[in-house]
């Protein structure tokens, strides 16, 4: 019986022998993805048509297309089989998400990538924001003037700030990535809220933002939004007794100022797994290749 020809893809897929089944699995769709083989919008073939090409059982396949479905990578659908996603943000938001919360992060260090991404956030709602956006923050600023008292209140206020003003921007990944930070800084904003004219001072600094938006000046909101975030970190700093004597008098002075088509991928077969130590089927894989993709 004559052999079907090997494909140019099968023949630069080498046999590995020290990961779990559905971690290579999941590692060489995710080679597929990035040398552009396997495009967005792309069907996969059939589980039987896979299984066969990678030689490995059906469950193994599931755990490693279940894997690459929950972080964004493909899109499985009854009755439509599974494909490449046509958004790739899912994908980089769960990968970060996963980073923020797996490992532990100094404050002032998620305060200072705040300050980065904040800066270009206002400077591009400057540019880019409509007059609806900009009227719905000069009301939030307004409403956060009648809260000085309440702390709850002005939090919530905050928050809506500065997420309206990410989405106005016009870049839905900023806006992501300011959300992920933020929710890992909730204990910590709550806590600089309580420090003596904390408050008033946010206010002032949330006004300054908005005036630069407001008469479309892209420098001057990015430099105010990175004033108040400096000042919120002085704040912080100066509520956790971190630093010198300098440094709490900066946290005071703070406190004051400012259809379709289906691709047939071939694939190689994968050898049986050691002991598999993975918690996240594919995780492995999948983060292996989290900084090339991110970096194209």
């Amino acid at each position: 019986m004559k052999k079907p020809n090997r494909s140019p893809v099968e023949s630069k897929i080498k046999r590995v022998t020290k990961i779990s089944i559905s971690d290579e699995i999941a590692k060489q769709i995710m080679d597929l993805i990035s040398r552009g083989e396997l495009k967005p919008g792309d069907h996969l073939p059939s589980e039987r048509e896979l299984c066969k090409d990678f030689g490995a059982s059906r469950s193994s396949l599931r755990e490693a297309l279940r894997c690459l479905s929950i972080v964004g990578v493909l899109n499985a659908r009854v009755g439509e089989g599974t494909s490449v996603a046509e958004d790739g943000e899912k994908f980089l938001r769960k990968i970060i998400e996963w980073r923020l919360i797996t490992e532990r992060h100094d404050i002032e260090n998620l305060l200072e990538v705040r300050i980065a991404l904040e800066g270009v956030s206002a400077a591009n709602t400057a540019r880019h924001a409509t007059a609806e956006q900009v009227e719905d923050l000069r009301k939030l600023v307004a409403k956060m003037q009648m809260s000085l008292k309440d702390e709850k209140t002005f939090a919530a206020l905050d928050l809506q700030f500065h997420l309206a003003l990410a989405e106005a921007s016009g870049n839905s990944l900023v806006s992501d990535l300011i959300a992920l930070v933020r929710t890992q800084l909730l204990k910590a904003l709550h806590k600089v809220l309580v420090v003596p004219h904390a408050l008033p001072a946010a206010h002032k600094e949330h006004t300054a933002i908005f005036e630069a938006i407001d008469r479309r000046d892209p420098d001057g909101a990015r430099k105010a939004m990175q004033a108040h975030l400096q000042a919120h970190l002085m704040r912080y700093t100066a509520t956790n007794g971190r630093g010198n004597a300098s440094a709490k008098e900066n946290g005071r002075k703070a406190s004051g100022d400012a259809a379709p088509n289906v691709m047939k991928v071939s694939v190689a077969k994968v050898a049986k797994p050691r002991n598999r130590k993975v918690l996240i089927p594919g995780a492995a894989a999948i983060a292996g290749k989290a900084a090339e993709l991110i970096a194209k």
